[in-house]
């Protein structure tokens, strides 16, 4: 289903200051290491502040990483509500068929409340091990690994807890989790297309994957907000907003964090406590911040490595913009970011769209890689060019299937099939062709560079994609509910 609007409002009206959302996207756009790609704010439950960054688009699907991870904790709190699953249930008695196999007395210990808080006694990441002791089945292979300390006692950000716990509320409900939140959460939310990627045993990942839209992330922090009722309804268990977004473990010593203050302040089940409110969040940006005190939501996406940075920037510019009353006076204020926010755009890459001279040479030439393999994408065996009718085109060959890209004129020429994606540059000068090709519905981008006399090619991401699909596997799946 399409979803509908939310509740729109000035943010004047919502006593949120037009000035210091201008400052958020100064220092946004100023920042040399975060990309943004949408913003979305909501004030006192209207939405006050919304766009994005072209290429991207409010109705495009995002990659969200680990925010998937708030998704699936909200699944858990419906099976919770429904009695399907026990928050001190051990995670064994889901798994009947693991029994035998499962003997170590700390992995037997291990609650659902444990997986859903990352704190199932394991001291680290465990994805790699889980998966080499059992490639088939990563719930196997986690729970034949031995927690290092007694389940409750110690936090890891670690994948397979989440993957477990997405695995349990599949099983108890017989589907997958879009199904399962479709009826009883998304589709009251209003929420329009979301999907998420599948592992290996045909399960939803639950701890990445999901793809969903800017606007999605913004319903799920105000259903949160409002402590799980939408529109007069109670959608989620009275109580589970609180359950869910409590400290359940404490995470100040994670040396894996550094000095990433917004990441030792507690984890709840599947949810950051931070300096301000709490928030889901994932891998280059993408964020849910839910802030009780300013009775916000702000919804990001990017494509960043500095995700502290970006919430530094909430915090010292949009934070002091929400005041307590309504302003007054303010029509030439809101109006001039409601036409800022309505003309955001991504720099273009530089670059001619026909080589200046030597044409001849260019049209039809053909390029391997540099070095002789192509350490960001190791099957991207050879890059081709040619000029056509309407223009030039590139073509990307990835283990034998090739990926045909049209060099458009300035800006960025968008393509929807065989996947969306936006594609900017050209010529650097008669020798060079540099292009940018962002892949939209992730928040990644290559930068491919051809070299005319040396007849090799670059290919390289600005953020490396966590999952190493092939390009043509860089979009949401497309079976989804």
């Amino acid at each position: 289903m399409s979803a509908r609007p939310l509740p729109s409002s000035t943010p004047a009206a919502q006593g949120v200051d037009a000035t210091g959302v201008h400052a958020f996207l100064d220092a946004l756009e100023a920042a040399p290491d975060i990309e943004p790609h949408s913003l979305m704010i909501m004030r006192h439950g209207h939405l006050v502040a919304s766009g994005w960054w072209a290429p991207y688009a409010p109705d495009r699907l995002h990659l969200l990483y680990s925010l998937s991870k708030s998704f699936t904790s909200t699944a858990l709190g419906l099976a919770v509500g429904e009695g399907l699953v026990g928050l001190d249930d051990p995670v064994i008695s889901y798994f009947p068929e693991f029994e035998a196999d499962i003997t170590d007395p700390r992995s037997r210990a291990m609650l659902v409340r444990h997986v859903a808080s990352m704190s199932s006694g394991h001291v680290e990441e465990t994805y790699a091990r889980a998966h080499a002791l059992d490639g088939a089945d990563l719930v196997r292979g986690f729970l034949l690994l031995p927690p290092d300390r007694d389940p409750g006692t110690v936090f890891a950000y670690n994948q397979p807890t989440t993957y477990t716990l997405a695995a349990i509320i599949q099983r108890v409900t017989g589907g997958s989790l879009t199904e399962y939140l479709r009826a009883r959460l998304l589709d009251r939310l209003g929420v329009g297309e979301v999907a998420w990627i599948r592992g290996r045993s045909g399960r939803e990942l639950g701890f990445s994957g999901l793809h969903a839209t800017t606007d999605a992330i913004a319903r799920l922090g105000e259903l949160y907000l409002r402590d799980g009722v939408w529109e007069g309804e109670r959608l989620l268990p009275e109580g589970w907003v609180a359950e869910a977004t409590r400290v359940h473990i404490d995470n100040g010593d994670s040396a894996a964090w550094g000095p990433m203050t917004d990441w030792q302040r507690g984890y709840g089940f599947q949810f950051w406590m931070a300096r301000h409110g709490y928030r889901g969040d994932g891998a280059y940006g993408q964020f849910c911040l839910v802030l009780p005190e300013q009775d916000a939501v702000v919804a990001i996406t990017a494509a960043t490595e500095q995700m502290q940075h970006t919430l530094d920037l909430v915090w010292e510019h949009l934070l002091p913009a929400f005041g307590p009353e309504p302003l007054t006076g303010r029509d030439a204020e809101d109006a001039a970011l409601g036409e800022r926010l309505a003309r955001l755009a991504l720099p273009p890459a530089a670059g001619r769209p026909a080589p200046p001279g030597r044409t001849q040479d260019w049209s039809g030439a053909g390029f391997a890689p540099a070095g002789g393999v192509c350490a960001d994408q190791p099957k991207l065996s050879s890059v081709a060019v040619r000029q056509d009718p309407g223009g030039w085109t590139v073509t990307l060959t990835e283990d034998g299937r090739p990926l045909e890209l049209p060099i458009g004129e300035a800006g960025w020429t968008v393509v929807e099939e065989p996947l969306p994606v936006a594609v900017s540059g050209g010529w650097a000068d008669a020798e060079t062709l540099a292009v940018e090709i962002v892949f939209l519905e992730t928040p990644h981008r290559l930068a491919v560079t051809c070299s005319l006399p040396a007849g090799t090619f670059t290919a390289t991401w600005r953020t490396t994609p966590l999952h190493s699909p092939p390009l043509r596997a860089m979009r949401a799946p497309r079976a989804s509910v």
